[in-house]
Order: structure tokens, then sequence, then C-alpha cells
């Protein structure tokens, strides 16, 4: 399984398989979305602007993706 660390609180599902390379655009992830191809958390997600956050996963073409967010170091310091 993939990670895709991400800096925003979510991200769109259509975006992320592009940041992952699972689609090569916009317009492949809108089909390969709408044709109910892509999983979310074991479910078939048909919405590409389905917003994601840490610890979603998204299955595509037998790939694994885990969406994580950035590391935050100890004692609660962030940047």
């Amino acid at each position: 399984m993939n990670s895709i660390e991400i800096s925003t609180e979510t991200i769109k599902l259509s975006q992320l398989l592009k940041l992952a390379d699972l689609v090569q655009d916009g317009v492949e992830a809108k089909h390969r979305i709408q044709n109910g191809e892509v999983r979310v958390n074991g479910e078939t997600e048909t919405r590409r602007g389905r917003k994601l956050r840490a610890g979603d996963r998204v299955e595509y073409g037998g790939s694994v993706v885990r969406v994580d967010s950035p590391v935050t170091h100890a004692g609660g310091e962030g940047p």
C-alpha cells in the first residue's frame, strides 16, 4: 500500500488519483470514478469531488493508496 501525504485537511478524489499517478489526467479520473472503478474505504465511490481526509483508503486498478497528513513533531509543536 502506498501513502500520499496531503498538506491540507482534505483532497478531492480525482486530485488524489492524479497525485498518486493512478490516472493520467482529470478526464481519465472522471471516467474511472463515474464508471464505478474506484473504491473509498471499501465502498464504490462515483463522486469525483468526494473529499478525502487523512486515514481514508482509495483502491483502483489493483493499487491501494492511503491518505496521510503531515507528521507532527513530538510535544504537539507544529510548523
